[in-house]
């Protein structure tokens, strides 16, 4: 089936292309909500709210842009709205700074697997790993990052910066038990 087809089919409602349509985008849109979510069980449910949404507003794709990424927009937004968007405005997580991690080794990044920079993206703190995601893996500005989570720009901007420091420390740490 076409992708075309499978939208022609859905919009008739009928269950065999509601199917396909999840079986085609499901496993790409977990694996999206993982980096939001706190824990697997949160993420499935995540992916179940947001294609209940796709099926919902399926008649308002317009066909404009590339129908993966209008899915990815609805998880995201989904995610998003799963967590308190303002839990983390005032998020207080003190960073030990015990060295200076600027001078690391390039090679000390090209060493972790996805996996292991996965897994370290994931025990940011909910406000920390969200912009990171937002921003860095997604690719939204600052701006729309903001306006997304209902804060300030500069609070993007801050939440980022720490997210890296904590995820640089986080990496100098691995390297010292590995050495």
């Amino acid at each position: 089936m076409t992708e075309k087809e499978i939208i022609e089919g859905c919009l008739r409602q009928k269950r065999e292309c509601q199917q396909e349509l999840f079986r085609r985008y499901a496993g790409k849109m977990l694996v999206v909500c993982m980096r939001y979510a706190r824990h697997q069980m949160e993420a499935e449910d995540v992916v179940q709210d947001a294609f209940i949404k796709v099926f919902d507003h399926l008649n308002q794709f317009q066909n404009k842009g590339s129908f993966e990424g209008w899915i990815r927009r609805i998880v995201v937004n989904t995610a998003l709205k799963t967590f308190d968007r303002k839990s983390f405005t005032h998020e207080q997580y003190g960073l030990d700074v015990r060295e200076d991690y600027s001078a690391a080794e390039p090679s000390v990044y090209a060493q972790l697997s996805e996996e292991e920079l996965l897994g370290l993206i994931a025990q940011l703190p909910d406000g920390y790993r969200i912009v990171f995601n937002l921003y860095a893996i997604e690719g939204y500005s600052h701006a729309e990052v903001a306006e997304m989570l209902g804060v300030q720009e500069s609070t993007s901007r801050s939440q980022l910066v720490k997210a890296r420091k904590m995820l640089q420390a986080m990496v100098m740490d691995l390297q010292k038990v590995a050495v």
